[in-house]
């Protein structure tokens, strides 16, 4: 559970960090990525998902995600 709210914080604060830089990150990989984890570890912190799995699969996406080159992470989605 300590996990859980560690990733939750992590996130949130990525997002808020990300926010005040530019205004565009809903639009890029990296803001989705972000928003995508943020809503699997709500979820599993909920019971909707299985705990063990939802997290490592949302340290998976995110940790794909940061090592993804920058013209990657950035690229606006839409």
């Amino acid at each position: 559970m300590v996990y859980v709210l560690i990733a939750l914080l992590s996130g949130g604060l990525l997002l808020i960090t990300e926010c005040l830089r530019h205004r565009q990150i809903f639009r890029e990989l990296a803001g989705m990525i972000t928003l995508v984890k943020i809503l699997l570890l709500g979820a599993a912190y909920h019971g909707f998902l299985p705990l063990p799995e939802t997290v490592l699969l949302a340290f998976v996406i995110a940790s794909i995600g940061a090592h993804a080159p920058k013209k990657v992470r950035h690229r606006l989605l839409f």
